[in-house]
């Protein structure tokens, strides 16, 4: 049994691989999805991230199509509780911001499409800077106090109003954020490391990165010269063939050969060693995408190997 880590302060016990579930209704129908979810608790996984906006950038979708796969999941195995659901909520086309009321009427509309009655961890999709850190706090503080979220946690926020949340937390004894959920992976460090990483280690909080694969490249299989037919392609662009992105494969090919295992594996175990980190998310289309995925429980990188994709991703 790969043994679970503590997310902050709170509760929560989690695999070290967050399962993402913004594929759930893109990418993945509902079989698929269904069978990939059944893969991921069957090795252990226990850890599913997704929000009330998955998957509105769809054709045809409105948003909350992840969340309803995810609640029919559920229901069908009766594993709720076996489970630590996280969803978000501020960028549902019918629930822009963080107002309170919007961060209310959005939580209860998540836990009607997940069919549950409690979120385990709610995070705010993107800061709202137009609502004071008080409004916000102070909803989501209600949700707690109410059953119907375990654990508060933010995303895609400054690390001065994260620091200011936290402090309000603190002074007025309000529910209190336990994770981050950053951008941040070896060709994307700078989104993380500095300022709002300081923040993180000085408060508790865990880290549960997003674009731990940087949107597929640091799989490896977009490289110069391949075409990959890929609804993720545009988002890779950016990598391909530069000298980083190039040094930081090479690193990466170069470590999984001496582990025996695959390129995101070797990603996702340096992102798993960093500080602060909890357990990175990456999503997978396929149930023959997840054991690259899940094995990133069982490597553990060398402090040379670390060092060496410090230096590439440099």
């Amino acid at each position: 049994m790969t043994p679970l880590r503590s997310l902050g302060s709170s509760d929560l016990e989690v695999f070290p691989l967050s399962l993402g579930g913004n594929v759930f209704g893109w990418t993945a129908d509902r079989a698929t999805s269904f069978a990939v979810l059944d893969a991921y608790t069957a090795a252990g996984g226990n850890f599913i991230d997704t929000a009330d906006a998955y998957t509105a950038w769809v054709d045809g979708n409105k948003g909350g199509e992840s969340e309803t796969l995810i609640g029919e999941w559920l229901a069908e195995r009766g594993n709720r509780s076996d489970v630590v659901v996280a969803t978000k909520v501020g960028a549902h086309p019918e629930f822009k911001g963080l107002s309170a009321d919007t961060i209310k009427r959005a939580a209860d509309a998540s836990l009607r499409r997940l069919g549950t009655d409690y979120i385990d961890l709610y995070y705010t999709h993107f800061d709202d800077t137009s609502v004071p850190v008080e409004e916000i706090i102070g909803a989501l503080d209600e949700l707690v106090r109410a059953g119907k979220v375990r654990a508060i946690a933010a995303s895609n926020i400054s690390p001065e109003r994260l620091q200011e949340s936290l402090d309000l937390s603190d002074r007025e004894g309000l529910a209190r954020y336990v994770a981050l959920q950053p951008h941040y992976n070896l060709v994307s460090r700078d989104t993380y490391e500095g300022p709002l990483q300081e923040v993180a280690s000085r408060s508790g909080l865990a880290a549960v990165p997003y674009f731990g694969l940087a949107a597929g490249f640091l799989t490896g299989k977009y490289r110069a010269g391949a075409h990959v037919e890929s609804a993720r392609y545009s988002r890779v662009e950016a990598y391909v063939g530069t000298e980083r992105g190039d040094r930081v494969l090479t690193a990466l090919d170069e470590i999984a050969q001496a582990h025996d295992t695959q390129v995101p594996t070797v990603a996702l175990a340096w992102l798993a060693a960093q500080p602060t980190v909890a357990a990175p998310i990456a999503s997978a289309r396929t149930v023959e995408q997840l054991p690259a995925l899940l094995a990133v429980a069982d490597v553990e990188l060398t402090d040379a190997e670390l060092s060496a994709l410090n230096a590439a991703s440099a």
